[in-house]
């Protein structure tokens, strides 16, 4: 089969590679499409240390084609997933308590293990989450990753409806954020961006107030318009969005922290404790939280913007995304 893997060279290329055996509990799936994701760019400059050789993506759909004997959660001819959260242990606190992502025995698609840019996949059955009917394989493919990280986010802010969400970031898990805010949450979403054009890209998709950085006062704005957000979602990669997060929240607002600056956050003790304000960190979803994620996709209330791409274009793709020029999400088809 081809595949695209990490080199040593921190390059992604297109190799050929043996399929091995099913072993129990494995189901093999045949790729329909695989998207791109900024960690798959990560993985690929050995950012996260080298992996060579391993197929990369975790944003994956693929149709079952085959199945171990002992597999009962998956059939031939379903749709399925392949995820970040590609297996955890099973037995440890956090799988046991809803907090299977993290699992300090996990395995990650395209990362600990084969993902799913390549014309096959095997994958945990149990830990392949099922396409609902009604949900196309190139938007689930962005739900997959993108899209569940913004759902467990919001969920993790633990807001009602109504209230001020800030958003800060708005490109490919961004603009999916403010679809869930809006669509599924039934917030008010104020949306930050230094990109003119992810800013009216957020406005299409519902957002109810966007500020670029660069023109005006994030905080001040938000202060001055509502009194200060209820919560913050930052997948930005800045370390300047997530302070601004800081000054743009009310008291006891939460702040959802999903980008991964190497920097620190400024947060005083004081404001912290007399604002009752709460950081936390939120990683992908668990398969609960990826099923109710394209639930909403399959319901029409979370349309993500794909563009079909193939496979010898990967390069390109990363290249463009390090440009920032990509809107909404690249998707390599099989």
């Amino acid at each position: 089969m081809k595949a695209i893997v990490a080199t040593p060279e921190r390059r992604a290329d297109v190799v050929e590679k043996e399929i091995r055996p099913l072993k129990h509990g494995e189901a093999l799936l045949k790729m329909i499409c695989c998207g791109v994701c900024h960690t798959d760019l990560h993985v690929k400059n050995a950012d996260f240390g080298d992996v060579s050789g391993i197929v990369l993506g975790h944003e994956g759909i693929g149709e079952v084609i085959e199945v171990a004997d002992d597999v009962t959660s998956l059939k031939v001819g379903d749709r399925s997933s392949v995820a970040w959260f590609f297996e955890g242990c099973g037995h440890c606190e956090y799988c046991t308590t809803g907090r299977e992502t993290l699992c300090r025995e996990v395995k990650n698609a395209g990362y600990t293990a084969d993902g799913g840019m390549a014309e096959y996949c095997i994958v945990t059955a149990d830990y392949s989450v099922k396409v609902p009917e009604g949900l196309d394989s190139a938007p689930a493919s962005s739900i997959t990753c993108a899209g569940v990280t913004c759902y467990k986010a919001i969920k993790e802010a633990n807001l009602i409806p109504g209230q001020w969400i800030v958003i800060s970031g708005l490109g490919g898990l961004g603009n999916l954020a403010v679809q869930y805010a809006k669509k599924v949450f039934n917030l008010k979403v104020i949306g930050v961006d230094i990109n003119e054009k992810q800013l009216e890209f957020a406005k299409e998709s519902g957002a109810d107030l966007v500020i670029n950085p660069l023109n005006e006062d994030v905080e001040a704005v938000i202060q001055e318009k509502v009194g200060g957000a209820h919560g913050a979602v930052v997948t930005a990669v800045a370390r300047t969005a997530f302070n601004q997060a800081v000054g743009s929240v009310r008291a006891g607002a939460t702040i959802v922290a999903v980008g991964l600056p190497p920097e620190s956050m400024d947060l005083s003790i004081p404001r912290l404790v007399l604002d009752g304000i709460s950081v936390k960190g939120s990683l992908v979803g668990t398969r609960q939280d990826l099923a109710e994620a394209f639930q909403a996709g399959a319901e029409g209330k979370v349309v993500p913007t794909c563009q079909l791409r193939p496979m010898e274009d990967i390069e390109d793709i990363f290249e463009e995304m390090e440009q920032g020029k990509i809107k909404g999400r690249m998707v390599i088809e099989f």
